[in-house]
């Protein structure tokens, strides 16, 4: 483990020391405006690591205050890392000439430009949650249709405030529940901002009964007072153990943060009623199927929150986000409705599933086709294309601007370092 962590640390400064010796190099002028520059750039970035250091007791307006300024320095960063990366490729390629990557006002102005706008946009868009509707069908017994509301990743703390969460209330409150299941890190580490701002009073109006597991987050803080903030909110907490109402069987497995937490086989048994999976993180999908799970929620991977990271996230897990399907088990992995540190999103989204009308009963002769899904088409990814357009026309128009001199301006590629994209239609 120190091994990797040692290995993480000399990437992560070996990054931090190309992009500030890249703005040292851009920024005009002698080497007062680039170390004005450089210190600019490392302060913000210490503002955003401040909540991990500061002492318990300093004040929560001021450690969220911090947090608001200083988490969206990570992704500037990343993406001043592609940005001076691509910049280094062009130039091997000859496409640009090295010159221009020194004192140039006109790259230094049009990569900040295009960073600001990612992290603008990224952040109007996180505020939008997405409404995913899945209807599930089945031929066991229940007494009646229900409505099920499933959310993840609230990330409840200094970050994510009162006024969000009372937000995040209204809608669920607006589906009329009967059922409400949160997958896990609801709370963002510490308990603190969220006893001293009395956060389960908002907790409270969700007018129907509340599930929850732990998420690998009440772990990194401390789940026992996550679990007692539960409590308070009225929220049954579900740890390696099971809930059944009106027909449900809601199996809720401990984060695997615990090593010795039950297998799912040990959770199930056979049963006549519908059973709900909830499991933070979506690793291992196929036990599930191998223990007749009807459907399993989880979440953790918010889907890297960002493009790039949503690439790769979608390379470590089996589903990373979205719908799922295994022999006869249905599943969502979720991004999630809140966020951890900055609440910015690019090609992803914020969402919470709604199950309308859950389990109805389908004819026996369409016994074959039993356990079917549906999930009504949302706009999200179409928004984010349309952004991804928006960045990739204005980088292109600035490093043209900024290269002019060269002779192979014709020969620039079409696609910038943000994505490919796809035409659309209408």
């Amino acid at each position: 483990m120190r091994t990797v962590f040692f290995f993480v640390l000399l990437f992560f400064l070996a990054s931090l020391s190309y992009v500030v010796w890249h703005l040292w190099r851009l920024v005009p002028g002698g080497w007062v405006p680039k170390l004005l520059a450089a210190l600019l750039f490392v302060v913000w970035m210490v503002t955003a690591f401040a909540g991990f250091w500061l002492p318990d007791k300093t004040p929560v307006p001021v450690t969220s205050a911090l947090s608001e300024v200083g988490y969206p320095w990570m992704i500037a960063f990343l993406y001043l890392l592609l940005a001076f990366l691509l910049a280094d490729v062009l130039v091997l390629l000859k496409l640009i000439p090295r010159a221009s990557l020194s004192g140039n006002w006109i790259a230094l102005a049009g990569i900040l430009g295009v960073v600001a706008v990612a992290l603008v946009a990224g952040g109007v868009h996180y505020k939008h949650k997405y409404r995913v509707e899945m209807d599930l069908q089945t031929r066991k017994a229940l007494p009646r249709p229900l409505t099920v509301v499933l959310a993840s990743d609230l990330h409840l703390g200094y970050g994510n405030r009162k006024d969000e969460l009372a937000r995040w209330v209204d809608l669920i409150n607006a589906e009329e529940p009967d059922l409400v299941l949160f997958g896990g890190d609801v709370v963002d580490m510490q308990v603190r901002p969220l006893l001293e701002g009395n956060y389960a009073e908002e907790l409270r109006r969700i007018k129907a009964p509340v599930y929850s597991v732990l998420g690998n987050h009440e772990y990194i803080g401390r789940e026992s007072d996550a679990a007692q903030f539960f409590a308070e909110a009225g929220i049954t907490l579900l740890r390696d153990s099971v809930a059944r109402f009106e027909g449900i069987e809601i199996i809720g497995r401990d984060d695997r943060s615990n090593p010795g937490r039950k297998s799912i086989s040990e959770l199930s048994g056979p049963t006549d009623s519908f059973t709900i999976l909830l499991d933070h993180q979506p690793y291992h999908l196929e036990e599930a199927q191998e223990a007749g799970i009807d459907f399993q929620f989880s979440g953790h991977t918010h889907r890297g929150q960002v493009w790039p990271l949503s690439w790769l996230t979608d390379a470590m897990y089996e589903k990373s986000w979205g719908r799922h399907r295994r022999g006869t088990t249905d599943y969502y992995v979720s991004s999630g409705l809140g966020i951890w540190g900055p609440k910015i999103r690019l090609g992803t989204r914020s969402e919470y599933l709604v199950l309308p009308s859950l389990f109805k009963a389908i004819p026996a002769q369409l016994a074959g086709n039993a356990h079917r899904y549906q999930i009504t088409p949302v706009i999200g990814e179409v928004e984010d294309t349309a952004l991804l357009t928006l960045l990739h026309r204005w980088s292109r128009y600035i490093w043209l601007r900024s290269y002019r001199p060269i002779n192979a301006l014709n020969s620039f590629p079409k696609s910038s370092f943000f994505v490919n994209l796809p035409a659309q239609s209408g």
